[in-house]
């Protein structure tokens, strides 16, 4: 009786703990209409066969629609009966329906007819749920408080092909399916359930099934939990002059101010629009750009001019100019905010002249008037780097770098207090100091505030860095708590040069970063990052170590495993996923572009050629154009190019018959090789400065590198020449393999040298370079160089000599000796022999001379 109330308990606290974080967390998105036909989504429920029940059964799911797509018609369920007859749940979205969720039983429409408000639709799960009914041959719809009921031709013993969004299956296959999610599939048959797919995967294309570990199949997978934790480039460009941002979280719109335009982005679809400039705008660098939601209107500003101009979308005119004869600007990178309360601009901290500021100042609209506004309490420390969230009658400011003098001089040091300025108090009031261990860190220039629930958002970077990274955290406006979420964003940080700021769209429940870089042509490089909330933190770190509430939950956790491993101990285990997954890099595709994971070495130019990982192609606006290639065009493009790089002078006419037209005559050979040539020119002819041609009797393809990023040029640039490898290189090579595999699903003949050549290379250099690094310098790195090593030859004993020899030294020693087990057992499974040497011997050994 103890033990089940106890483990009865355990799974209602556990339930309670995740329902509300992880409710919306979960579940299968389908790629519709933004994409084409080849691309869209579809699931099996039992690919390979049918499913067969005795009697009727019940099949039930829930339901969203993703808001904000062009398009929403499609088919969300196809139930194929006995191969010959169809019923489907389809959504109609003709604007002279009433009902748009409609039951199709063969070529006719039944009467089942139903409707889901927008509101729900788009923003709660909807539970369907269709019961079959054989005996009476009848089918019945429950959604909501709606039910109805239609005739099919059904008999006992029927076998069915469950089929959700776009499908290949014989004669009943079609491509058109709604911009829907899913999840929590589950089919009872005499009211016993049968068969359960939550669709709680992060990745891959099989969904498990709790019940009778019978995995579906998912075609073209988007999954939700990874749209959690994965931040999705919506977009990157270039604009000209110091540009600055501002976000309109009503319609999900972010404004690039520009020299000569207005830029507007749509972080929902994607689409770009330009606005020119009816007159002039002196856009100085250390401009800033904010959008008052109360008044709907867009501001910029220049704080050492003290002067705030405001756009008239109608005319396209800014209220004020600024005076271009002035020096460069004594407030950089300061935070910022509108209070509608006293109708006014408050500006806050910031940098200037080797100086870090504590000042607050406001400008006040009705009356035009700048003033500095003063200010008692708490010390509120010079900086810069800190992130500020309006709430109720003042705004919080966390962090940052700076001095207790003001003075860059004098000992400047990370900040991690978090303050609460009261506009109407006009105090600074300190609420604690955050506890950080490990890397120190500054902040994005806002913070997203949930009063409701005493959190805030906000997002971190070490300042340190040029190629540095941004991480989301989650922190309480409470207690100095936070742990860390969401995958990591690419970000240049030049100091002043460099921007960063975190918005919130409401309607679409997503974060969106953006970043900005100015280079030294005076174009600044925009690129635009959503994340879905509420965020999660990595898949295999689910529980961060900042909180202590998490060491319970793990606890509770922990203890109800361990009862479902007694209660199902007969069940087959699941096989542990291998230490080379966590190097799978996928690739998501994100309304009408396809974005690129881990890209983390070509943020400043648009056009790129990635060889690493799938085949992708980029011109000049950064549209992907790799569908353009067919497959010989595919193939001659890519030996051309590979010749031309790995060996610098290109290929010859005979070699390019011998590899593409070996079984025709000397003059159709050279016939196809014209043709397909001008067909490869047209292609190329979009990126700049590519060009295909024959110089000195060798094919070659020509790229600018200062234009277009190739990842293999870049590999070979740093393997060449192995005596002037250093750290920067090595991360470097790491950003450019983290894709994936060289061209993992291309397989030419003449391509396996080159593929084997390079996994040799990239062994070697990271073995020779980690030769250099000693165990007492950076055990860390040594690690980590490992792991790449692992990623191309998981037997490689001299990298797990390094490994472990590393881990001993930071003290982790079952860590250690873990590495070593899993490597013997791989060693056994491949060669099907005992590893020869002990966990004693390997330490004992010197990494550079095993054999």
């Amino acid at each position: 009786m103890m033990t089940k109330l106890y483990f009865w308990s355990a799974v209602i606290i556990l339930l309670c703990c995740c329902e509300k974080s992880f409710s919306q967390s979960y579940g299968l998105g389908f790629f519709s209409h933004e994409v084409v036909q080849d691309q869209r989504t579809g699931l099996d429920l039992s690919p390979g066969k049918n499913l067969c029940f005795d009697d009727g059964f019940d099949l039930s799911f829930d339901l969203n629609f993703l808001p904000k797509r062009d398009d929403y018609f499609g088919y969300i369920l196809r139930l194929v009966v006995n191969d010959s007859e169809n019923i489907d749940l389809l959504y109609d979205n003709d604007f002279k329906e009433k009902h748009h969720f409609k039951v199709i039983v063969g070529n006719k429409f039944s009467k089942i007819a139903f409707e889901i408000p927008p509101a729900t639709l788009y923003h709660n799960w909807n539970v369907v749920k269709l019961k079959f009914d054989a005996q009476k041959s009848l089918l019945t719809l429950t959604s909501g408080n709606y039910t109805g009921v239609a005739s099919v031709n059904l008999k006992k013993g029927s076998c069915f092909k469950i089929l959700f969004g776009a499908n290949e299956y014989q004669q009943f296959k079609t491509s058109d399916n709604p911009p829907m999610k899913i999840r929590n599939i589950k089919i009872t048959e005499n009211g016993e359930l049968k068969y359960h797919w939550p669709l709680d995967e992060y990745d891959g294309s099989t969904a498990k099934e709790l019940i009778r570990d019978n995995k579906a199949s998912v075609n073209r997978a988007l999954w939700i939990k990874k749209m959690h934790y994965d931040w999705q480039r919506l977009g990157n460009f270039v604009v000209k002059g110091p540009a600055s941002i501002a976000f309109n979280s009503k319609n999900d719109q972010l404004y690039i101010v520009e020299r000569d335009s207005l830029k507007t982005f749509s972080v929902s679809d994607t689409k770009i629009k330009s606005y020119p400039f009816a007159n002039k705008l002196t856009l100085l660098r250390g401009n800033y750009s904010l959008y008052d939601e109360h008044n709907n209107r867009l501001l910029n500003f220049y704080a050492d001019q003290k002067i705030v101009s405001v756009f008239d979308s109608a005319s396209r005119t800014w209220s004020k100019d600024y005076n271009p004869k002035t020096p460069i600007t004594d407030n950089w990178l300061f935070n910022k905010f509108y209070s509608p309360k006293d109708s006014s601009l408050y500006m806050i901290a910031g940098y200037g002249h080797f100086i870090y500021k504590n000042q607050i100042n406001k400008y006040h609209f009705p009356t035009g008037q700048w003033q500095q506004v003063p200010f008692t309490g708490d010390t509120f420390t010079p900086r810069y780097l800190a992130a500020l969230g309006q709430s109720g009658n003042g705004a919080y400011v966390i962090g940052g770098y700076g001095s207790t003098t003001g003075k860059q001089m004098l000992n400047p040091r990370n900040l991690y207090d978090l303050l609460y300025f009261d506009m109407d108090k006009k105090t600074i009031k300190k609420l604690y100091e955050l506890k950080v261990g490990g890397e120190d860190f500054v902040f994005a220039n806002s913070l997203i505030i949930n009063e409701k629930e005493n959190t805030f958002y906000g997002l971190i970077f070490p300042r340190h860095k040029y190629e540095s990274k941004l991480q989301l955290m989650v922190g309480s406006l409470k207690s100095p708590e936070y742990k860390l979420s969401g995958s990591k964003i690419p970000y240049q940080f030049h100091d002043i040069n460099s921007y960063a700021d975190l918005y919130y769209s409401k309607s679409s429940k997503r974060f969106i970063a953006v970043t900005t870089f100015r280079d030294s042509t005076d174009k600044t490089h925009v690129n635009v990052y959503a994340l879905n909330a509420p965020p999660l933190e990595a898949p295999d770190k689910l529980f961060a170590e900042n909180s202590p509430f998490w060491y319970w939950f793990s606890g509770i956790f922990i203890a109800v495993m361990g009862i479902l491993l007694f209660v199902f101990r007969n069940k087959k285990p699941v096989k542990p996923v291998t230490h080379r997954a966590v190097h799978a890099v996928a690739e998501v595709i994100t309304d009408q572009k396809e974005i690129i994971a881990a890209e983390e070495v070509s943020e400043e130019k648009k056009s790129s050629i990635f060889l690493f990982g799938d085949l992708q192609v980029f011109d000049d606006n950064g549209q992907q154009i790799t569908k353009q290639f067919t497959p010989l065009i595919k193939e001659l493009f890519l030996v051309v190019l590979l010749y031309t790089i790995r060996w610098e002078r290109g290929i010859s006419s005979d070699k390019l018959k011998e590899l593409l037209w070996f079984d025709k005559s000397n003059e159709s050979a050279r016939n196809n090789r014209s043709v397909n040539i001008a067909k490869l020119k047209s292609i190329l002819d979009k990126i700049s400065n590519c060009q295909i041609s024959k110089e000195t009797g060798y094919w070659r393809i020509n790229i600018d590198p200062a234009i277009t990023y190739t990842d293999y040029q870049e590999y070979v640039n740093i393997i060449k020449d192995k005596s002037r490898l250093d750290h920067e290189k090595i991360r470097h090579l790491a950003a450019i393999i983290k894709r994936g595999p060289f061209l993992p699903t291309v397989n030419y003949e003449w391509m396996d040298s080159f593929k084997a050549e390079i996994s040799n290379e990239i062994i070697d250099t990271y073995l020779h370079f980690s030769h250099s690094v000693g165990v007492e310098s950076d055990p860390e790195l040594l690690i980590e160089l490992s792991n790449y090593i692992f990623y191309f030859d998981s037997v490689n004993e001299e990298a797990m000599v390094i490994k472990c020899k590393a881990l001993v030294f930071l003290g982790k020693h079952s860590i250690a000796k873990n590495t070593y087990e899993n490597f013997c057992k791989e060693y056994k499974l491949l060669y099907e022999d005992e590893f020869g040497k002990s966990f004693s011997e390997v330490l004992a050994s010197h990494p550079g001379q095993v054999k």
